[in-house]
């Protein structure tokens, strides 16, 4: 799970799912592609695991084998 930045939250409904369809429909494109990278960020963010200290999901139980 990644932190939201300054900016990210318009981009996030409160249930932190991500809102593809943008304020103006006529800059539709523009939002969309904003979103992507956005969530391409998220992914990024996920592959290289959390920060030194901070654990992907707060209160989730690690599994260990």
């Amino acid at each position: 799970m990644s932190v939201l930045r300054p900016g990210d939250e318009e981009i996030h409904y409160s249930d932190n799912s991500h809102r593809w369809i943008g304020p103006d429909p006529d800059q539709d494109d523009v939002w969309r592609a904003r979103v992507e990278a956005h969530v391409e960020e998220h992914r990024r963010t996920v592959s290289d695991g959390p920060p030194p200290g901070q654990s992907r999901r707060s209160g989730a139980r690690e599994t260990h084998r």
